[in-house]
């Protein structure tokens, strides 16, 4: 949980910095990879990355977010800067209209009763949880896969270190 609205500015600055270079390196005929027959393709998962309504609008901030159940464009560019936009227009609704007190606040959200720093902590999370499904289903795809916590395969082979056993 954020107790800080400090805190949550630089740790979500952090994590949206990682999913946009993901979110850039997709192509628009990579949108429509599946994991498997009938789940969501690679455009519905990169598209549900974007902070919507659905855990937002329980919180009182000022932006604009897509509709919580609303179709992801065709075009994977169209996908990459609404993410930048809104989660732009996130840090700076979070920046300028709330204070630390205000994440000490509760909301109803999913049912239940949470603090807001707990719902942008949540939020966070939620993006990190498909951020890693994501990276599969560009594997899949055949497209660049980039590290977030640590290196990929290929990242450790362009530095010239043996890649650690898996």
């Amino acid at each position: 949980m954020f107790h800080t609205i400090e805190s949550f500015i630089e740790e979500y600055s952090n994590e949206a910095a990682a999913t946009q270079k993901l979110l850039d390196a997709l192509t628009d005929a990579s949108l429509q990879q599946e994991v498997a027959p009938g789940y969501r393709t690679l455009g519905h998962l990169a598209y549900h990355l974007i902070p919507s309504e659905g855990l937002l609008s329980p919180l009182d901030l000022q932006l604009e977010v897509p509709a919580e159940q609303s179709q992801p464009p065709a075009a994977a560019s169209e996908i990459a800067e609404a993410y930048r936009k809104v989660t732009q227009s996130l840090l700076e609704a979070v920046r300028t209209q709330w204070t630390d007190e205000k994440l000490e606040e509760s909301a109803l959200v999913f049912g239940a009763t949470w603090k807001n720093g707990l719902t942008l902590y949540a939020l966070m999370k939620h993006e990190i949880h498909h951020r890693g499904q994501l990276t599969i289903l560009m594997r899949q795809a055949g497209l660049p896969v980039y590290g977030i916590y640590g290196p990929t395969k290929e990242e450790w082979q362009s530095m010239g270190l043996p890649v650690p056993a898996i």
